[in-house]
Formats: structure tokens, sequence, C-alpha cells
């Protein structure tokens, strides 16, 4: 009797020990670790075999990686070598879209992927099993996985308007992006406080738009001002570069270009956009300006004003030009056009925009910004191309094909989905990467308490839609809102660790997702911080 228990305790410890090495994030659909616990070795002489020209993306990727944080390359097939070999193909069989399967033994590790995406993401999860520490002798543990992602969409946001980030950056924010097997990159371009993206039919949009002549100090309304000129912008060819880059990791890059409302940046630039050219910005109440506050300013502090685009046709052709600009650098189905948080008072008050809404049967400014958004829908649309809108753009009624993204909660990807729209969910209260992580945070930040696991927390799919309706919820993105974050490495601390719950909110199947067993693997995670040398939050263990 003892002799048994003490077998099967061993054999469990084993086990234990085994599936310990185990952690990858997000969690794979199934993990399956040999009763004969192994590892094969990983080195300066491991070879890597592509058997498709399409993935030798994922090839150079692991490459890239491994040279950067171990110092070795694996030795292309051909190249004598006399370590173990990786192995990357095809499924010609199909599957799950972006699927993969991920075997390691003795003989070698064999990535299969159901397209390329899925070997890509076969790699991520490779990488994980590379020990958290550098050193020149890898261990990988014995392991076969089989894996696919449960949302299409699974994306992450960076505002460049009210701080601008370079290219550089950029890049290493969609590589993070990229470890984590997310796919959609929401670049919001354009807002009150900057003009990011050259448009070159118009080019005071960035030599006038692109830059503020100040920025509030400290909370709104703030404590006074810094009186810097600040700003910048991204060139077409720029554009086309991180585009580029992020097609290499299997990324979409989505724009915003912000209509009707935060368009005080474009109309600095050219003030016949807005319904009262002649009239300068207006301050808001207890902001301390910078320079020449006569005529129309980019703004230097924060929150929502009241000069939008004037629906004319000067503004539709404007607009319209902006788009035919953009969307070659885009190969995106989808283009953001914003439609959050813009005020009906200038519009109100303009007999223009009183008369337009006569001749058009409108009854009111909401029904007014829906014709202006399906105005530019119907454009939009006949480009080839989709359009995104945050959830006010269900007000006064919906554009025909828009997407929702749903952020003042989840209201309207509710109401939406119901329509028989799809639905991207990214509510304040669980998403916002903006927010603090602890109480009280060490640094400013626009408010807000969103711990790591109330993030983990967070299911996609609402429990007042049906199986039906739910099938209309395309995924989620967090927000990364920049008013308080101003350098690459305020951006760092505010999404790790959350984006790591993230990504297994959105990839792993809904029923495994259990914080005792994330926390754990999260620890290990961290470590991979260090490695990869990023600034982060803490793992708070509060829901």
């Amino acid at each position: 009797m003892y002799k048994k228990l003490t077998i099967l305790i061993v054999l469990f410890i084993c086990c234990y020990s085994a599936i310990a090495q185990i952690n990858i994030i997000p969690k794979p659909t199934k993990v399956t670790v040999p009763t004969a616990e192994g590892s094969l070795l990983m080195n300066e002489k491991t070879q890597i075999v592509v058997k498709s020209p399409v993935l030798q993306n994922s090839a150079d990727f692991l490459n890239d990686y491994l040279i950067q944080f171990y110092g070795f390359p694996l030795k292309s097939r051909g190249v004598k070598g006399t370590g173990s070999t990786v192995y990357l193909s095809l499924n010609k069989s199909g599957g799950d879209t972006a699927g993969y399967t991920l075997r390691v033994d003795k003989s070698g590790i064999y990535i299969e992927g159901n397209d390329a995406a899925g070997v890509f993401y076969g790699v991520q999860s490779l990488i994980q099993l590379l020990p958290s520490e550098k050193t020149s002798g890898l261990k990988i543990p014995y392991v076969s996985i089989s894996d696919a992602p449960r949302f299409a969409y699974r994306g992450m946001h960076l505002d460049v308007a009210r701080h601008f980030f370079p290219v550089s950056f950029v890049k290493k924010y969609i590589d993070y992006l990229a470890l984590h097997k997310m796919n959609y990159f929401h670049w919001h371009l354009t807002d009150d406080q900057g003009w990011r993206i050259e448009i070159k039919k118009y080019p005071k949009l960035t030599q006038v738009g692109g830059y503020r002549n100040g920025t509030v100090i400290g909370h709104f309304p703030g404590t006074g001002n810094d009186n810097k000129r600040y700003g910048g912008y991204y060139t077409q060819e720029e554009v086309k570069d991180v585009v580029r880059y992020a097609s290499k990791r299997y990324i979409t890059v989505v724009p915003e270009i912000e209509m009707p409302g935060h368009a005080s940046a474009a109309i600095a630039a050219y003030p016949e956009l807005s319904c009262f050219p002649e009239e300068s910005t207006k301050f808001p109440p207890k902001t301390v300006w910078s320079g020449d506050t006569t005529g129309k300013q980019v703004q230097q502090t924060w929150g929502v004003f009241d000069d939008v685009f004037a629906p004319t046709e000067k503004t539709f052709s404007f607009l319209q030009d902006v788009i035919d600009e953009v969307i070659p650098l885009f190969p995106s189905k989808y283009i953001h056009i914003g439609g959050d948080e813009c005020p009906k008072d200038n519009w109100k008050r303009s007999a223009f925009c009183q008369q337009l809404m006569k001749e058009k049967g409108l009854k009111d400014e909401h029904e007014l910004q829906s014709y202006f958004i399906q105005r530019m829908e119907k454009y939009i649309n006949g480009k080839g191309k989709t359009i995104i809108g945050w959830d006010e753009i269900l007000e006064g009624g919906l554009a025909p094909n828009a997407i929702v993204m749903s952020w003042r909660g989840e209201e309207g990807g509710i109401a939406a989905a119901k329509q028989q729209h799809q639905v991207i969910m990214t509510p304040g209260s669980h998403v916002y990467f903006d927010h603090s992580q602890v109480k009280p945070d060490d640094s400013l930040t626009i408010g807000g308490y969103t711990t790591v696991r109330k993030v983990y927390s967070y299911e996609p799919v609402p429990k007042e839609l049906n199986e039906t309706q739910g099938k209309y919820v395309m995924g989620a993105q967090a927000n990364v809102w920049t008013e308080y974050i101003k350098y690459p490495t305020k951006v760092q601390y505010q999404i790790f660790p959350r984006i790591s719950a993230l990504s297994e909110v959105l990839w792993s199947p809904k029923q495994s997702r259990d914080w005792t067993d994330f926390e754990p693997r999260l620890r290990e995670q961290i470590k991979r911080y260090d490695l990869w040398r990023v600034h982060y939050g803490p793992v708070v263990d509060t829901p």
C-alpha cells in the first residue's frame, strides 16, 4: 500500500515538475507533457529548416530574438551543424485560422501551422519555453501543444497625438504585441493636441497641426504650462515602414483619423473647416496657455473642445482627400474614423448647420452626426474599406456597415451586436491601460484603477447577448491614451503586466481561464520582462 502510494507521489512530482516548466502566456488550448521528463538543448549548433518560403518571417523573428537576448542565431539548412533542429512547416490539411501545433522531443522541435500566422504564433510559444535568463545552452522541455485563438481581433491601441513617440519605439510596441500573439495595432494618429501623419495635399496639417505651443503641467486643469513647443509627425515613408514591420509579425495596423470631433489640430491648420473660422480657440477655465492666444490653436491641455468639423462640402472634400492619401498606406480593411465626444454646441448655434438639418430632415444634432458619419462611411466603403467608430456613432442611427468599438462600458457593443453589427469591446472599466495599476500610483495617471487581475477577469462577450448575437463580438483591445504618458518607459510601465492578462483573455478558451493558474505563469513571465529590459508595473492580487 505504502509502496504504491510512494510511486504515485513520485510520478505526480515528476509530472508537476515537467508541467511547471510550461509557463506559456496566453495559455494554449491543449498542453501534453510526456511522463518521461526530458529536454532538448538549443545552442549555436542548432539548425532551422523552413519548409515554405512564406515562413521565413517566423524564422527571422526567432533568430532576431535569439541574437538579441541569447547572443546566437540558428544555422540555416545546408550549414553544417551537429545540434538539434527546428522545423517550420504548414499543415496542408488546414484547420483553425492561426492555429498551430508545437512538439519538442529528442528528435527536434516541430512547429506546424494551419497558415503562416499559425507558425508565427507557434514560434512565440517556443520563445516562452526558453529559459528566462540569458545562457548559451537553452534547455527546452519535451512537450506537445495544440493551439488556436479564441477571438479574431486581439488588439492594442496607442495614442501618439497627445504625446508623440518615434518610429523606433512604435516598432518595439509592435514587438510587444507580437510576443503576446496579438494581431491588431490601433494607431491613434490625430486629435486636438496634434496631427501626426503627413498628408501631402495639406502640408499645414503637420507644419501647423503637428505642433503645440506648450503643454499643461499636472492634472487637468493643471498647475501651469511648460511653455515648450511640442510635436512631431510621421512621414508617409515612415508609416509604410511601420506597416511593413507589423505585417511581418502578422499584425494589422488600423489608422484612426478623428472626425467630426477632436479636430482642433486640423482646424488650427485650416480654420475654414470650423463652423466659425474667425473665432479664436476657447481656452478651458483655469488652464494656463502659452504663446499667442488669438486665432485657432492646437490644444495645449486635455479634454473635449467645442470647435469641431463643420459638415460643409469643403470639410467633406478635405476629409475625402485625407482618406485618399491614408488608404494606400494601410492595407488594413479597416479605417477608424473616431466619432467620439463630439460636442454639438457649435452646430446648434451655426445657421449653416441648422439649415442643413432642415434640408436633410434631421431632427437633432445627433442625427446630424449620423449624417456626417454615414456620408464618410459611404465614401470609405467605395474605396473597399470598412469603418470602425467609437460607440457614439450609434447616436442618431448607426452607419450601415460600421463596426462599433464600445468604450463607454459595454452598452454600445451590446446594442450594436443586437443590431447585427460587428463589435470590438474596449470598456474603460477593464482595458484602459492609462489607468493606475496600484493605489496610490507612483506616477501621474489620468485616474481610474485597473489591476492586472481585473483585466484578467474581463469577458468580452457580455452575458446580455445570446449565442448568435455573441458571434458579432470580434474580440477586444486595450487602449493607451497618453495625456499623462510622455516617455516610452512610461508606456511600458502602463502596459506591462496587463498586456499579458489581456492576451490570455483574447486567445485562450474561456473555460480554461483561472487566476490561480495564471498568476504563477505571470511570475515567470515577469522574469522575461527583465530579460527584455522593459519597465513594468506590479502584480496586484486584487480583483
